[in-house]
């Protein structure tokens, strides 16, 4: 991995990723926000109790995912997601996310917000 590379997942940003359909075994590609909390990368989402998303249910099968990045490069980087579902661990990583997206439904999150830890080799250096 490059500088570059390495430097541009430093910061929190909107990304794509691919998954694996859980059911089809089709390449899904979709469009969410990587966050970045002390070179702990994460995926999280919107809280929604009424349905879970189809990339979760994706990453919960299969963990092997492609993160595109888009800016300021580009770059198409292998991953691996670990579902976060530790209670106290969630807490404390959602504050974070809370924070960013200027959220105050802690509570609501910690319910049904997804919570994905990525790990991509060479990152951190």
């Amino acid at each position: 991995m490059d500088d570059a590379v390495r430097s541009s997942l430093d910061h929190g940003q909107t990304v794509e990723i691919t998954t694996i359909g859980a059911k089809t075994g089709r390449q899904r590609r979709l469009e969410i926000v990587l966050h970045n909390f002390d070179k702990h990368l994460y995926l999280s989402g919107v809280p929604n109790p009424a349905r879970k998303r189809g990339w979760l249910a994706n990453l919960e099968a299969n963990p092997a995912l492609t993160i595109h990045l888009k800016r300021p490069v580009q770059a198409d980087l292998a991953a691996t997601a670990r579902v976060v579902t530790d209670h106290a661990e969630r807490k404390a990583i959602l504050e974070q996310v809370a924070r960013v997206w200027n959220r105050r439904d802690l509570g609501m999150m910690l319910e049904s917000s997804p919570l994905i830890e990525l790990s991509i080799e060479g990152y951190p250096a």
